[in-house]
Parts: C-alpha cells; sequence; structure tokens
C-alpha cells in the first residue's frame, strides 16, 4: 500500500496550494494563516485538516504549530508568503517585514525536519534589492541541508486557463537529489482559454443567480469536465450588479481589449493598465486579482464571478468558498492555482516514496 505522504500549508490563505496536494493524495495536516474567514474555507475543503490563526511574523507561533502536528512526520512544508513587498504592482520597500516571512518556514523547518520544501511568490523576489531574497532562501537552503531550484513557472504550460506567472523554490533533502521540475503539459497552440474554461456556466445576465445552482449547459471541453467532477452544483457564481453606465462602457470594449479601445472620453474614470480588460474567449484569462473590477467575460458586460475566476484559478465546482463576496474574491486571488499544486506534488512523490 502506498504511503500517505504528509503536508503542512503555510501561509495557507483559502489552501488552493495544498488542495493540488490533496488531489494528488497527500494528507494536508494544517493549514496556517491569519485570515479568519480564509481559514473556515480551507477547512471546509480540505479533509479532517486542522487550521490555526497565527501571526507568521512570531516565534511563538513555530511552538504551537511544532504541538499542534502532534510528533506526526511532516514529509513537506508548502508556502506562499505574502508577495506584496516583491510585487511590481505594490509600494516597494525593502524594510517590508512582509519580504522576511519566508524565514517562517525555515524555523518550522528546523522543528520538523521535513524531506521537502516549497516556497511560492511573485516573479520580483528573484530580482528585487539585489535579489536579497532569493540569496538568503538559497542560503537557507543549504545551511538546513536542502538542495534548492527556484524556477518561474507560467501557469498556462500547465493547462491553467490563466496568465500567471510564479517562482516556486523546491527544496530537496540533499540524500534525496535535486528536484527536476515537471516537463510542461501545454504549449502555446493547446492552451485553455476562457470560453474552454467558463462557457459552461450559467450566463447570468438576466438575473444574479442563487447561492447553489445546476449547471443549465452541458460542458463543451475536457477542462470544464474536469472541474464539474463530483459535484452536480455551482456555488458562488452570483452575478454583479452594474450601473448602466458602466454596462455601456464594457459594451464598447471588444473582446480582448482594454481602455485603450474606448472612444476618447469614455471611461476616463479608470485608465491604467488592465482597466476595462475584456477577456478573450480563446485565451487564457488575465492574472486573476483581489479585486475584480477591472475584468470583464469575454462575451457578456459584467465582471467574472467568483465561481468564473475561481475556474480561471483551476479551482474546481465543488470547491465552496465561505464568507462575503468581497472576502471571496480576495481568497481566490491570493491562492496558489490547485492544478499548479497539482501537477507538483506528483513530481514530488517521485522524489518522497523512492527515498530508498
Amino acid at each position: 500500500m502506498e504511503k500517505k505522504l504528509t503536508a503542512i500549508d503555510l501561509f495557507s490563505g483559502c489552501g488552493g496550494f495544498s488542495y493540488g496536494f490533496q488531489q494528488a493524495g497527500f494528507d494536508v495536516i494544517l493549514g496556517v494563516d491569519n485570515t479568519k474567514i480564509a481559514l473556515e474555507t480551507f477547512k471546509a475543503n480540505h479533509k479532517g485538516s486542522q487550521t490555526l490563526n497565527l501571526d507568521l511574523h512570531k516565534d511563538s507561533s513555530i511552538n504551537e504549530i511544532v504541538e499542534a502536528t502532534n510528533k506526526t512526520d511532516v514529509d513537506v512544508i508548502i508556502a506562499g508568503p505574502p508577495c506584496q513587498g516583491f510585487s511590481l504592482t505594490g509600494t516597494r520597500n525593502e524594510n517590508d517585514s512582509r519580504n522576511t516571512l519566508f524565514q517562517a518556514v525555515f524555523k518550522l523547518a528546523k522543528e520538523l525536519n521535513p524531506k521537502a520544501l516549497i516556497i511560492e511568490n511573485v516573479p520580483g523576489l528573484l530580482r528585487l534589492y539585489d535579489g536579497k531574497a532569493k540569496n538568503e532562501i538559497l542560503r537557507l537552503c543549504e545551511e538546513y541541508g536542502y538542495t534548492c531550484n527556484p524556477k518561474l513557472l507560467f501557469a498556462p504550460d500547465y493547462g491553467v486557463p490563466q496568465i500567471r506567472k510564479r517562482v516556486f523554490f523546491v527544496a530537496l533533502k540533499k540524500e534525496l537529489g535535486v528536484f527536476e521540475f515537471p516537463e510542461s503539459t501545454h504549449s502555446e497552440s493547446t492552451y485553455v482559454g476562457c470560453k474552454d474554461a467558463i462557457g459552461d456556466l450559467p450566463d447570468l445576465i438576466h438575473d444574479l443567480g442563487e447561492e447553489k445552482m445546476k449547471y443549465d449547459k452541458k460542458p463543451t471541453s475536457n477542462y470544464q469536465k474536469e472541474m464539474r467532477s463530483g459535484t452536480n452544483f455551482i456555488s458562488n457564481h452570483i452575478g454583479t450588479k452594474h450601473t448602466d453606465h458602466v454596462i455601456n462602457v464594457i459594451s464598447m470594449v471588444p473582446e480582448g481589449g482594454n481602455h485603450k479601445d474606448l472612444p476618447e472620453g469614455v471611461g476616463d474614470s479608470r485608465k491604467f493598465n488592465e482597466a476595462w480588460t475584456r477577456y478573450h474567449s480563446e485565451k487564457p484569462s488575465k492574472t486573476i486579482d483581489t479585486g475584480h473590477r477591472n475584468h470583464f467575460h469575454y462575451k457578456w458586460n459584467r465582471v467574472p464571478s467568483v465561481r468564473e475566476n475561481a475556474r480561471l484559478q483551476s479551482f474546481p465546482d465543488d470547491f465552496i468558498f465561505l464568507g462575503n463576496k468581497t472576502e471571496q474574491y480576495r481568497q481566490v486571488g491570493n491562492a496558489v492555482p490547485p492544478l499548479l499544486g497539482k501537477v507538483l506534488a506528483n513530481q514530488l512523490k517521485q522524489y518522497l516514496l523512492n527515498e530508498d
């Protein structure tokens, strides 16, 4: 019988990263975050997992995590520390305390001695502040007896219908070798586009939908079938009531276009890079962020629902988001796509199960 591998998820949010590990057969024993509603979502979707609401700046939090594991052997610590300090979209400050949160991973690794660590973050972490954070992660891996292979992954290359680039540091105990990243499963000609990702969901044109809805169309793509497996209902698919003015502005944006395609004087309240962006049906979506006001459905004159954003992040339809709509959008946008987590987890299993 195959050994059940275990994982802990730090800075878990709602648990997209570790949900992929769960799909790959890992036992996710614990999710740790400092946002209550995200942890409630985590618990609702991770079978038998505990959650801890902790501030990972504090060393006392590490002790609480160690106690919560109750001497269970932990094979992997996965972590997606807050990225605002490294993000190109935020105010960059070298002394932002969030820039050092990755150190919590190593403090915990010192106590639990897992076989592997995975740290995910925005590409900016590699080069900002002369690469200080990257170099410190590599130094700590060496100090704690891990090989480390960082790599930028482009989500569409692995079947995620969303333009999202993130760096993953995968560290293995030295005796297990150096982690080789899995080959991509898709190329530009086979990327999953928005229509193949969300085209089977109810339109929400004449009504805003309900908390729980039945599908009103058959799936037309393999991706839709994959997202629908395990449930007969859709949740978190509630529309947004726009003003006539906003609907009118959206209607002028062509498929795949943005604010640059609007007539002069129209939509002037928002004219930055991502403003008034309409998705293209045949291409992956733009990066899903924590808001929902700048991107629009490829066909309908409205913002995507939480469920549509979740689909574009590769959350299956049986993954339920708790909280109000704003909190749900934030949870989806902050997540690591589960499909990326699953791909990495399946590759990692080859090292952890063949360690002898």
